[in-house]
């Protein structure tokens, strides 16, 4: 209960604060696009270019660390897209979507902060070696099904294009693209970039949280609760007892196993939404997992953090 209390509640208390101001009319809608827009595409960016470029990247990019994760994610992913297929009838595109949302867990959003909450930020490297490859792995597989599957028999190379084109133009990439430049090459930050850097990066989280829980208003739950709480299943359940398994029999450090299975117990993030509206295909289903799965998530973080050493 004191997880609960101490840890968990905090984060989603601030997400609360943004979703009552947006539904009494407090901070419009308008506003919070333009929070959300600031967040991701530059305090957030921000964040992730800091961590990546002070990161060890020869200790904490561990094989087995990434396998855990990634095996969950990809069997989160095949589940929400054969569940789609076979229990609910749907076309292939839908398919794809189901599978995202169960592939692409809220690492940033909801995942850094419960985890520096409940462990410090000694151990976040991990899964910032996480999330450095979260995004390109996510979008990778993502489009790449979408394309196949929207266009049988398209040219590889134009398929390859849309893929690199997706990936490249989000700032969450740019940013981690760049803390790898810093960080393989040596380069230093002159003193006066770095701190404004670092005043973008303590914006970055409270702000994100704050817009997260006003762009839920709009995801309003709407029929199809029967997929909605199977895509929400993967993402909450499988993916993280799979991340736990592997990490487990992989041999894990404590802080290595913590990170794989916090970060895998995330909700579907918002990207989800994102991406079932690029294609527009899925809509109503992933925007619900994004708002139930959010809220299911304060209950089975709480158990994962009893269960985790």
């Amino acid at each position: 209960m004191q997880a609960l209390l101490t840890i968990i509640l905090p984060v989603f208390i601030v997400m609360g604060f943004g979703y009552v101001a947006v539904w009494r009319g407090y901070f419009s809608e308008t506003g919070v696009d333009g929070l959300m827009k600031f967040t991701q595409r530059f305090a957030i960016p921000c964040l992730l270019f800091n961590a990546i470029a002070g990161l060890d990247l020869g200790q904490r990019f561990d094989p087995a660390l990434l396998s855990a994760f990634y095996l969950g994610a990809f069997s989160g992913f095949g589940a929400a897209f054969l569940g789609a297929r076979y229990l609910f009838k749907r076309d292939w595109a839908d398919c794809v979507a189901f599978g995202f949302c169960g592939l692409f867990s809220n690492s940033v959003l909801l995942g850094l902060p419960i985890a520096e909450r409940a462990f410090g930020t000694e151990g976040l490297s991990y899964n910032y070696a996480i999330i450095a490859i979260h995004a390109p792995i996510c979008y990778g597989i993502g489009v790449t099904f979408m394309e196949i599957i929207r266009n049988p028999g398209g040219a590889p190379f134009a398929t390859a294009r849309k893929v690199a084109k997706a990936m490249f133009s989000n700032a969450l990439v740019i940013g981690i693209s760049l803390g790898f430049l810093v960080n393989l090459s040596g380069l230093s930050i002159p003193g006066l970039v770095q701190s404004a850097v670092d005043m973008m990066v303590r914006a970055a989280l409270p702000a994100a949280l704050f817009g997260l829980g006003g762009a839920l208003v709009r995801y309003r739950p709407e029929g199809d609760m029967r997929a909605i709480f199977w895509v929400c299943g993967c993402s909450l359940i499988l993916h993280p007892a799979i991340a736990f398994g592997l990490g487990n029999w992989f041999g894990l450090s404590t802080d290595a196993l913590r990170a794989a299975v916090i970060t895998a117990a995330m909700a579907p993030g918002v990207n989800a939404y994102l991406f079932a509206d690029m294609y527009s295909t899925a809509r109503r289903v992933a925007a619900s997992s994004v708002l139930i799965g959010t809220g299911l998530s304060i209950f089975t973080v709480w158990i994962w953090l009893m269960i985790l050493p």
